[in-house]
């Protein structure tokens, strides 16, 4: 068994303009991973959600890291059924447009989507080949309710990356709404071999989801932690950082850092990752959980 943690990003503008966690002579991209590696075992690639990255540079990270450092990439929003701009795709895919300013999956035809899917997996080959390719996380839209259709395309979407681990975030409650419900959500994610992404964040809207600490991999388990600021987070916010501003406590840090050793002793792999992306808040709190972690045995 084995806990990695991190955070969703390490390259976010608040972390680097706030000053507070690189040092002063980390001044470039390479001197940020770099020091961002040192501390870290995991990272959540959060760019690839908004443009698929080059190969090129998904070599540059993996070899700026040391030995056992993993990426989780989050999957392209194209696929998981966000509006996407056709400004962030290839001079290749957008030569088969013609001329489209913004897509939708269920509207674009199955050439520029097999070509998306083709740059997708070469992007993460590098990773791959390093031995530093973590999970692919697809983190799908509130407008992805429990349906036939939408438990289809999930399928789908594991059938496009046959060599990979995908872990599965839905941000609709209907996935969880009763005892029944959550069984068969459950059971339907083991039979497709993918992971169960357990969230903590705020609650009481229909794109609020429970903290359900189950497994459904034998090898990964994955806990997101979204902050729990109420607030903001249906608030029409500049930027994520605003969305997802707020700093755990010590008590709330203890708490799950329990649940999460019980959720490790099921699986291979424990993976936290922490998206309370406001200024370094994210860094100091996956620090923190961590010596909580080690005060069980068991990072």
């Amino acid at each position: 068994m084995e806990t990695l943690v991190g955070t969703a990003s390490w390259a976010e503008k608040t972390l680097i303009d706030c000053g507070r966690f690189y040092p002063k002579e980390a001044r470039t991209p390479e001197a940020r991973l770099r020091y961002y590696a040192s501390i870290f075992s995991l990272v959540e690639l959060d760019s690839s959600y908004y443009a698929i990255p080059s190969a090129a540079n998904t070599h540059r990270w993996a070899d700026r890291t040391p030995e056992g450092f993993v990426f989780n990439v989050k999957a392209f929003r194209f696929f998981t059924g966000h509006q996407t701009d056709v400004k962030v795709l290839s001079a290749a895919v957008r030569e088969l447009l013609g001329g489209r300013k913004r897509l939708l999956y269920r509207d674009i035809g199955d050439e520029v989507r097999a070509a998306l899917w083709q740059e997708f997996d070469r992007a993460l080959e590098p990773l791959r080949a390093y031995g530093k390719l973590g999970l692919i996380h697809f983190q799908f839209p509130p407008s992805v309710i429990c349906a036939p259709k939408a438990a289809a395309h999930v399928e789908y979407c594991v059938a496009q990356l046959p060599r990979d681990v995908l872990s599965i975030e839905f941000r609709h409650r209907s996935w969880w709404e009763s005892a029944e419900r959550t069984a068969s959500t459950l059971a339907w994610l083991r039979d497709i071999g993918a992971v169960h992404t357990v969230v903590d964040g705020p609650q009481g809207a229909d794109n609020s989801v429970p903290a359900v600490w189950a497994v459904t991999h034998p090898d990964y388990a994955l806990l997101r932690l979204h902050g729990r600021n109420e607030e903001t987070y249906n608030a029409p916010t500049p930027t994520p950082a605003e969305r997802f501003d707020y700093e755990y406590s010590e008590d709330e840090l203890a708490g799950l850092a329990l649940e999460a050793v019980r959720l490790a002793y099921k699986v291979k792999n424990m993976h936290a990752v922490f998206n309370n992306c406001s200024e370094d808040k994210g860094q100091r709190n996956a620090q923190t959980f961590m010596k909580k972690l080690q005060g069980t045995g068991r990072l």
